[in-house]
């Protein structure tokens, strides 16, 4: 698996921070600290990736929201999810790092 990839974010759950259609970058193996926007997995959906916010560890994987309580599906639903990667920036529409939500 390569270290980066690019990635297309679907749906409403990170507005404001991101929009769906927005191509993000993330790095996998690069650590993970609370605040950080990342790409996840559940084990009770083990072919979908989601781009979330990481709140905090839990002891089977991260607790992640989306940004957007009303219109994302996250651990509130599916409970702690697997870090695959983090999102280091944002290609398009328009290029620059994400903020840590703190």
């Amino acid at each position: 698996m390569p270290r980066w990839r690019r990635v297309a974010v679907r749906g409403p759950s990170m507005s404001p921070a991101l929009s769906d259609g927005d191509v993000v970058v993330v790095r996998f193996g690069a650590p993970v600290e609370a605040g950080d926007v990342v790409l996840v997995r559940w084990a009770s959906r083990p072919g979908q990736l989601s781009v979330k916010r990481a709140v905090r560890p839990a002891v089977e994987g991260w607790w992640v929201e989306g940004d957007n309580p009303f219109g994302s599906t996250d651990s509130r639903t599916l409970g702690p999810a697997m870090v695959d990667a983090v999102v280091k920036a944002r290609m398009w529409p328009k290029p620059g790092s994400l903020r840590r939500k703190r």
